[in-house]
């Protein structure tokens, strides 16, 4: 089961570091990925991360989001820097034996707010 964690309250301009842990054997052969959901919004993909360490970006945080992974503790992060109040949005982590089947998967675990708000 997956439980994204590092979520809180932070002004704009601030950054948040989100950690996303599941088992070792279950992460090292999953792609990873973070999705948020904004209030009123449908879910949307916010960064991939392959097994080799590919990744890839929505454009609307591109520049300013970094996805991570790191192998030795099962575990996924999404660096946020320069927030912005649209940024605002539960997000969760998600796995797959590719991207296509994370992107197809209805398997959500707990999610993590992050609120921008000055």
């Amino acid at each position: 089961q997956l439980q994204a964690s590092g979520g809180g309250l932070v002004q704009p301009g601030e950054s948040l570091r989100l950690s996303c842990a599941t088992s070792g054997t279950i992460f090292r052969n999953n792609v990873m990925g973070w999705y948020r959901q904004a209030p009123g919004k449908q879910r949307e993909l916010v960064a991939t991360i392959t097994i080799a360490g590919s990744t890839n970006y929505a454009d609307s945080v591109k520049g300013r989001f970094t996805i991570s992974r790191d192998n030795a503790k099962s575990t996924v992060y999404l660096q946020m820097k320069s927030l912005r109040p649209e940024d605002t949005a539960v997000y969760y982590c998600k796995r797959g034996r590719t991207l296509a089947l994370m992107a197809m998967s209805n398997s959500w675990g707990q999610g993590t707010l992050v609120t921008i708000s000055s």
